[in-house]
């Protein structure tokens, strides 16, 4: 999809919690810094039209694809705004797709035409991702999702990466995103979990219900560290009983659960804090 051309805004509306608002090119934000809290409420939409409605503290939307106008809603009534983007894969729809070597691009993510795995270690990626560092705080977002950073654990990715070549490579986009003023989620690597703690400020995570990983993420709650977790399984959608057993499981580990569809795409949202 091509990308969202941004432009310059002014917000002379204030905050509806009486925020005061920092002007940025293309965007706005709260003046003062986000601090993540292990109980924020938050909606997450990666494609279609935003609905912005939902009563939260913090959206989950895309780098390159959400209008200024979006965004600017959303921080105008005080919700922290978290950019989507993958910083394990080259999509082919991404306007700086062209910037990526024959050498950077590995094999195909399976179930995702059109994107490809990137070598992670490769200088040329990690200036990539700088830019789209950059681009995120141009545009006024409180925080990042950089998704694809278990890559390691894929043995057709089409590079040599091991545990250690992950841990550098998150920790490096742990210490761009904050160096920009950004806060940064971990998503899903749950491997790695006790060793970036420290480096990330919440985590997003898929489907730990489904695998029965959600017990590593007490080191992000235990913290205060929000953990934003995604449900798709069909069962929790169709089956109102077995949702409610997922979800009492989801509030006694702290955590902030949705089962949602896999487009992420606002066909439906059943949250387990309603």
């Amino acid at each position: 999809m091509p990308l969202h051309s941004s432009s310059k805004h002014l917000l002379t509306t204030l905050c509806l919690a009486g925020c005061s608002l920092a002007v940025w090119a293309g965007g706005t934000r709260p003046a003062s810094p986000w601090v993540p809290h292990v109980d924020d409420s938050y909606q997450i939409q990666l494609t279609g039209k935003i609905n912005t409605g939902y009563d939260v503290e913090v959206y989950d939307i895309d780098l390159f694809d959400t209008p200024d106008a979006v965004m600017n809603t959303l921080h105008g009534r005080g919700v922290r705004v978290v950019c989507y983007f993958s910083a394990g894969t080259a999509e082919d729809w991404r306007a700086d797709y062209s910037q990526f070597k024959p050498a950077d691009l590995g094999g195909n993510l399976d179930g995702w035409p059109g994107e490809r795995w990137v070598d992670t270690r490769s200088a040329n990626v990690r200036a990539i991702m700088k830019a789209r560092f950059d681009r995120a705080a141009a545009r006024g977002c409180d925080g990042v999702d950089t998704d694809n950073v278990d890559e390691y654990t894929y043995s057709d990715s089409g590079f040599p990466l091991t545990p250690s070549t992950q841990l550098n490579y998150n920790r490096f986009l742990a210490k761009e995103a904050h160096a920009r003023g950004l806060k940064i989620g971990l998503k899903n690597d749950v491997g790695q979990l006790s060793s970036l703690v420290a480096s990330f400020d919440f985590a997003v995570n898929e489907s730990c219900h489904v695998y029965k990983e959600c017990g590593g993420y007490s080191l992000f709650t235990n913290a205060d560290k929000p953990v934003f977790n995604i449900e798709y399984k069909k069962k929790w959608v169709d089956d109102p009983d077995a949702r409610a057993r997922m979800c009492a499981q989801a509030r006694a580990a702290n955590l902030r659960t949705l089962v949602m569809p896999h487009l992420l795409n606002d066909d439906f949202r059943l949250s387990c804090d309603d």
